[in-house]
């Protein structure tokens, strides 16, 4: 493999450009997402540990870059973000988990409906 990554960076050309195809869509977005992360009964800070925490959840590497440096900027420790990745993780795993509930009840026949 060469040493170009499957998720490209992005640029001020491609922000632009995603602008310019839905402009009132994007500027609509961009307001969202200040009110979402601006203080409000949760403060600033824990809204970026949820979202970098949900980012690991999504596996989206923009969304965990970002907002790792975001939640640093807002004050979080290393280890504050490292809580909250291991948070994720332990939600994956745990849905995994709970989720064998489902195959526990296809084997013992509960469901005779197949795929």
């Amino acid at each position: 493999m060469t040493g170009e990554s499957l998720y490209r960076p992005t640029s001020a050309r491609i922000a632009q450009r995603r602008k310019e195809l839905a402009p009132e869509t994007h500027d609509a977005f961009e307001a969202f997402s200040r009110q979402v992360f601006a203080d409000g009964a949760l403060p600033s800070l824990t809204k970026q540990l949820i979202a970098v925490a949900v980012a690991h959840t999504t596996q989206c590497p923009y969304c965990i870059r970002g907002h790792t440096r975001l939640a640093r900027r807002a004050g979080a420790s290393d280890e504050q973000i490292m809580e909250a990745i291991w948070v994720a993780a332990e939600m994956r795993a745990g849905a995994a988990y709970a989720h064998s509930t489902i195959a526990l009840d296809a084997l013992d026949g509960h469901r005779t409906d197949a795929h």
